[in-house]
This record gives C-alpha cells, sequence and structure tokens, in this order.
C-alpha cells in the first residue's frame, strides 16, 4: 500500500561560517573560510531534508537564510514533489530571473526536497534516480600554489590516492603561471592530470596567449578562462586551444547550459548543484551533456555530486574542495582518489555540537 506523499511542514535555514583546512587563493582574493547556509525542510512525516549552499561572502548569508525562509513560508502545506516544486518557483521567479540569491535558495531547497524522498525510501538518491553507489573518481582542488611551499600537501593529495590535481592561475602575469604549472608538473609527473583554474580573469586574447604558453605542461582543461557570461569569448578561446576548455560553474539552470552548449562554449561542463537547479535541474543537463557527448565534470559540494555523478552519462570528475565537513557528523570521504556516495538520502547529518559553534546570529 502506498504512503500519502509528505508535505512540507516548515523551512529552516541557519547561517554558519566554518574554517577551511586549506585556504584556496584565486586571482581575485583568498577564501579562508566557509560561509554556509543549512537548510532544512521539515515535513508533516516526521522526516527533515537537509543541504547546504556556500554564500561566497558573509555579506550574503543573511539574505539567503531570510530569502530562503521566506519562500518556505509559502511552501508549507505543499507535497514534497520536487519537479512540481521547481515548476512553481520558475513561475514565481520568472520575472525577476534566476541568477544570483534566488537561484541559489531554489538550488538549495530542491536538493533539500530530494533528501526527503531519499529518506522516506529508506534509501541513498542515487538509487532513488535509477543508479547504485559506486567510487567517482576526484581530483584535489587547490588555489593558488607554490611548487616548493606546496610540495608537502600536493604530495599528501596524492597519497590519498587523487589521481587529479586543480590549481589556480591568473594572480600574476604569464610568467608566474608557467612558473608554477611547470613545478607542479614536475613534481606530479606524467601521470596524474593536472587541471589549471583562471576563475574569469582573463580576456579572449590573454587566454589564449597563456594556454599557448602553458600548452607543453599537458594540461587536463583550462578551467573559466574569460567572464562565464561571454559564451562568445569562450567560443573563440576554445577554436585554437590546444588544451580543452572547461566551464559551467556559474552557469544558471538548464536553459543556460542549453545556450553554453549551443554556443560551442567548451569542451567540458561542470554545473554547481547550487545553480544549476539542485537534482532536479541536474538531472536536465545531464542529458544535454548526453546528447552532446559533454564530458560533465561537478564543482563544489562532494556529498550530493557523488550520487549525481553515478547516473551522469557522461560522467568526468568530482570537484573535492570540503567546505562542510566541519558540520556533518559523516563528511565526505577520500577512498583510494573517489567519494561514493551515501545515504539515506543524501547522506548529510548535521553536528550539531559544531554547528552551534560557528552559528552567525
Amino acid at each position: 500500500m502506498s504512503r500519502t506523499v509528505a508535505a512540507i511542514r516548515g523551512v529552516r535555514a541557519r547561517s554558519v561560517v566554518v574554517p577551511l583546512k586549506r585556504p584556496v587563493k584565486n586571482a581575485f582574493g583568498v577564501i579562508d573560510s566557509g560561509p554556509l547556509v543549512l537548510i532544512d525542510v521539515e515535513t508533516d512525516q516526521g522526516i527533515t531534508g537537509r543541504s547546504y549552499i556556500f554564500a561566497y561572502s558573509k555579506l550574503t548569508l543573511k539574505p539567503l537564510a531570510y530569502l530562503i525562509e521566506e519562500i518556505g513560508r509559502e511552501l508549507i502545506g505543499k507535497p514534497v514533489a520536487p519537479f512540481d516544486l521547481m515548476k512553481a518557483m520558475d513561475a514565481k521567479f520568472r520575472l525577476l530571473g534566476w541568477q544570483g540569491l534566488v537561484g541559489m535558495a531554489v538550488s538549495g531547497l530542491d536538493m533539500a526536497y530530494w533528501d526527503v524522498l531519499g529518506q522516506l525510501a529508506g534509501r541513498p538518491l542515487v538509487e532513488l534516480l535509477g543508479g547504485s553507489a559506486k567510487p567517482i573518481k576526484a581530483y584535489d582542488s587547490y588555489g593558488v600554489v607554490d611548487p616548493v611551499a606546496d610540495e608537502r600537501a600536493l604530495r599528501r593529495s596524492l597519497d590519498q590516492g587523487f589521481r587529479g590535481i586543480k590549481i589556480k592561475g591568473g594572480d600574476g602575469n604569464a610568467a608566474i603561471d608557467e612558473r608554477v604549472v611547470k613545478g607542479v608538473r614536475a613534481l606530479l609527473g606524467p601521470d596524474i592530470a593536472l587541471m589549471i583554474d583562471f576563475n574569469q580573469s582573463l580576456d579572449p586574447a590573454e587566454a589564449t596567449r597563456r594556454i599557448a604558453r602553458l600548452a607543453p605542461y599537458d594540461l587536463h582543461w583550462i578551467e573559466e578562462p574569460v567572464p562565464q557570461e561571454s559564451l562568445s569569448g569562450h567560443a573563440k578561446v576554445r577554436e585554437t586551444s590546444p588544451t580543452p576548455i572547461q566551464a559551467g560553474e556559474n552557469w544558471w539552470f538548464p536553459r543556460g547550459f542549453a545556450e553554453a552548449i549551443a554556443a560551442g562554449a567548451s569542451d567540458f561542463i561542470m554545473p554547481d548543484v547550487m545553480k544549476v537547479g539542485g537534482v532536479t535541474g541536474w538531472v536536465q543537463v545531464a542529458g544535454q551533456a548526453d546528447a552532446a557527448s559533454i564530458p560533465m565534470s561537478s564543482h563544489l559540494f562532494a556529498e550530493v555530486s557523488a550520487h549525481l555523478l553515478a547516473v551522469t552519462p557522461t560522467a568526468h570528475w568530482l570537484e573535492f574542495l570540503d567546505f562542510a565537513g566541519s558540520i556533518l557528523t559523516r563528511p565526505a570521504e577520500i577512498v583510494d582518489g573517489a567519494v561514493t556516495a551515501r545515504g539515506p538520502g543524501l547522506g548529510i547529518e548535521w553536528n550539531e555540537p559544531a554547528v552551534a559553534k560557528y552559528l552567525v546570529t
């Protein structure tokens, strides 16, 4: 006999600022802590769905938490049916648009809905989506590095079994980028995938010059060489690049990816589950990537990404950059350089004493 679909009883959003084991320096500054919004979707069946989103800045924590709870007030009594709820959100915010805090809030709520469904079924999300949990190869994600000063950390990554390392570029001139890439490649050897992320810091002409200069070092991909909204700029750089172009963490919802794919903006894509529309949006983009034969990786959120990549036909790499480990009872775990999805649902449970310690009031 089927159970009644769970209905939403309330939504709670809490802001925390957590420490990072390893600060992340990029072309625009240093991320030395993790501003997160923790989302709880409570239901009339006693199940609470959990997810979190990364606010990028402490300045956006309170607005995000307020927005999520205000949306939540309008969800009370509605069935936990993610596709239906996404359609309702699309209608609600059509005129305002998806980008920014609204898109992050809607995506975070969607992840929590799916967590509810997984918990009700007593199964991990990956199984609800028709797949099974399996190790997903991961790369260790760094900021700007120095091959000498960071040698110990990089070797530790190799000892953990990582077969890929990503570093940041664009912090200095082309000569600095080349020195760093050359040094890291020498340290890693030829068999480890090495990626570089420019975080949108170059224009197409400069990106083309730097990519050509870095070609001898066998980079696995060049990430976001130019501003994310410049699809034509990405396509222009891609035309002459000897190295595959990676992008997508800042493209919003399935429509954004449809436009980017049509523009030929990248060789690879890496949706951010917080910007693509949560689980519901990811599934749609995975279909687009499959139809276009584009390898698809993840951005942040290892806990949920391990579920999603396991059912992504063109799954490529999982990015491992742990923002939430300090407030989870079971942080994402690297085993032989891979992450395996855990349940039930997303497998997320708050370490409440740690949440209390890092809570922003």
